[in-house]
């Protein structure tokens, strides 16, 4: 089914690149394009899904955006009013980039409140939760270019999880040599408490009554690894991205199950991905599909959702919120 893409030591990120690029070139560029949700629609992935015997999860920022993570709006000013006023930024991602040129104490500060709500609390809306009660009962392997780790928390199978990209919730060194990965959830805690948020009820930090909050840490909160070495978060943004023991095995899991899938009925899942990095989930699945008669590739995101016209009979393609089409499956 898939040639010689396994030939090599599994490493089932860089097999996938190699099939999406393979694939750019395979495919005419002629696209079919999503029907809205319709009754028809929901009806045929409910029965693909039924009748699937594996399914591969391909996720992107559009799943956790229909979660409800909004990098701005009132989320956003919600925890970061007072750098709004300050710095004239107005979104979480603009922010970050923008406290990188400022004093460590300040940029670490603002960081602590970006990986709180998007890496330690739990997405506004179930939309993860409903994910999982699709396919709980099914053999099935996520690979996500998120990096919220909203799988993990709505508590889908840690071993049938790849995260591509890194994670809100670890560090790396800044020292080329250092390949190891450094978790910062303890450290998040303390920078926040440092920042003046205080507990609710429930254990979730809020801001205080009188609205008043430091945007600086003490010095000695500015996080290093434990040899005293700067950090950076643990993102891949460039070839400096540390791949770590835990990145590796998920790798090579996934490769795994992908080997897997022939003379299965297979459902290749896309859920919310985007036309940014389309050679690590997009591509791939198209490609997969097209090898495999008995595979069905499935898109659901929001006013982005298409396929090659090559697999248009293997291809349901919704457009819509993907939560609400969860919902009605």
């Amino acid at each position: 089914m898939f040639g010689n893409y396994f030939d090599r030591r599994p490493d089932g990120y860089r097999q996938s690149i190699q099939m999406g690029m393979q694939a750019a070139s395979r495919f005419s560029g002629r696209m079919v394009m999503a029907d809205s949700a319709g009754e028809e629609q929901i009806a045929q992935l409910r029965e693909v899904l039924d009748e699937a015997e594996r399914i591969v999860i391909g996720a992107g920022a559009g799943l956790s955006t229909s979660a409800g993570f909004v990098y701005d709006g009132e989320r956003f000013r919600k925890y970061f009013f007072d750098f709004e006023e300050k710095y004239g930024f107005h979104d979480m991602y603009s922010g970050g980039f923008y406290v990188m040129q400022l004093e460590p104490e300040i940029t670490w500060a603002y960081w602590a409140r970006n990986i709180y709500i998007n890496r330690y609390k739990s997405a506004p809306r179930p939309v993860y939760r409903q994910l999982l009660e699709l396919v709980e009962d099914k053999d099935y392997f996520v690979i996500t270019t998120n990096v919220d780790h909203q799988f993990q928390r709505a508590g889908f199978d840690r071993s049938r999880l790849f995260y591509t990209q890194g994670d809100y919730g670890s560090f790396q060194s800044v020292d080329p040599e250092d390949h190891r990965t450094y978790d910062n959830e303890e450290w998040v805690m303390k920078a926040m408490e440092a920042q003046g948020f205080i507990k609710d009820e429930t254990g979730e930090f809020i801001v205080p009554g009188d609205g008043s909050l430091c945007m600086r840490i003490p010095q000695e909160l500015v996080p290093k690894t434990p040899d005293g070495s700067d950090v950076t978060m643990n993102l891949r943004s460039d070839d400096t991205f540390v791949e770590d023991e835990g990145w590796h095995a998920a790798s090579e899991r996934y490769a795994g199950f992908l080997q897997r899938l022939e003379g299965r009925r297979v459902l290749f899942l896309e859920l919310g991905v985007g036309a940014n990095t389309p050679v690590i989930i997009k591509y791939p699945f198209w490609q997969m599909t097209r090898d495999d008669p008995k595979a069905t590739y499935a898109c659901l995101n929001y006013n982005e959702s298409y396929a090659p016209v090559e697999i248009r009979k293997q291809s349901i393609c919704i457009s819509g919120d993907i939560g609400d089409v969860l919902e009605r499956l």
